[in-house]
């Protein structure tokens, strides 16, 4: 993990790090599989290793079990990692090699897509109450959340949403955020201001300036941690894998080697999204489910190449569908690249994937 100023860089290198170290990494081992071994047999059952299957999820950037349907089937792939598809129980040994192999393919992707972690105390926020351009950037502000039909307290809140952590004010949409920092310093209206009507463009500036100065007060008591992560899908991981056929094929036995045949060898279409969840990170993709506009350009792809209507079809097919659609998101983000930056406040030590290990004793 790399020191950067206002925050620390998740690239990767400390998970690589530690299971390169065999001895640390089996000591991390020895500690998470008799934190999760329950009923101390030496083997791991599905409900033991669901702990770690959700603090897995969590660190890929996947939404709660239960939230969506596609990214249940990614919990199911991983879990199926450890499982081989089986109702069996899993062996330290075992256990250990499938979380080598998910900890480094976390890594080469924080490498990719670095996550940053900043602590957010209020300070970055005192600085912009104090700029000398406040003043305009509150009366901007202000035109743009003006409303007769709204309340005082609303025309606040859509003015704090204006701001994000580039200002220093941590993610308002996160409701822990929102009721013990931002509701605390809202309850301090005056109340003359709250009852004027229409909000006048003074009154607003003002109570706006000091309800920041609040929300600084209360950042101070209880800083916030958020993840801050950027990217942008170009369709360059997916020109350069397809330019390697080698690697092309290798990536699509593997990927077919978990989809279902029937008696005659053939797969089912319905199963091209579950090929190219498992070849995304060859293709920089993210899992399906987890970003909603990488999400319809791959939708509007499988409308295009008519993959939604379920036949079978035999293998060599299946594969030219597969990499008819990689080329197809190609070209979608060539000509319309989707850049994503999204700020995740983080509740509980998830700060590193590498929590997902408990730190070992001395």
């Amino acid at each position: 993990m790399e020191e950067m100023k206002g925050g620390k860089v998740m690239d990767g290198s400390d998970l690589k790090e530690l299971v390169e170290n065999k001895q640390v990494f089996s000591l991390y081992v020895d500690n998470k599989f008799k934190e999760l071994d329950i009923d101390n047999d030496g083997k791991l059952s599905v409900n033991e290793l669901e702990p770690a299957i959700a603090h897995i999820g969590l660190a890929l950037g996947l939404p709660p079990q239960g939230s969506s349907s596609h990214s249940d089937h990614i919990y199911s792939q991983v879990l199926n990692e450890f499982t081989h598809g089986k109702d069996e129980k899993v062996s330290k040994t075992g256990f250990k090699e499938v979380l080598s192999d998910i900890l480094l393919g976390m890594a080469a992707g924080l490498k990719r897509d670095p996550i940053v972690i900043l602590r957010i105390d209020g300070e970055d926020l005192q600085e912009f109450i104090n700029t000398h351009s406040f003043e305009t950037d509150a009366l901007s502000i202000f035109s743009e959340v003006e409303s007769t039909d709204i309340s005082f307290h609303d025309h606040i809140v859509k003015a704090l949403q204006k701001l994000g952590v580039d200002q220093g004010l941590p993610p308002i949409s996160d409701p822990w955020v929102m009721s013990n920092i931002v509701e605390p310093a809202l309850n301090t209206l005056v109340e003359c201001s709250i009852n004027e009507s229409p909000v006048s463009q003074e009154t607003f500036s003002k109570a706006f300036k000091e309800t920041l100065a609040k929300i600084v007060e209360r950042l101070k008591e209880q800083p916030v941690i958020v993840a801050h992560t950027e990217n942008t899908y170009e369709g360059s991981a997916i020109k350069s894998l397809l330019a390697n056929k080698f690697e092309t094929d290798k990536v699509l036995d593997a990927a077919l080697g978990a989809v279902p045949r029937d008696k005659q060898g053939r797969l089912s279409k319905k199963y091209l999204r579950i090929a190219l969840d498992s070849l995304g990170p060859s293709a920089g993709l993210p899992p399906y489910g987890a970003i909603d506009e990488m999400d319809d350009v791959v939708n509007n792809v499988f409308k295009m190449v008519e993959a939604n209507d379920g036949k079978l079809v035999k293998e060599e097919e299946f594969k030219k569908l597969l990499l008819e659609i990689l080329g197809c998101i190609m070209l979608q983000l060539e000509g319309n690249p989707v850049s994503i930056s999204a700020n995740s406040v983080v509740h509980e030590p998830l700060a590193d994937p590498s929590s997902l290990l408990p730190t070992p004793t001395s």
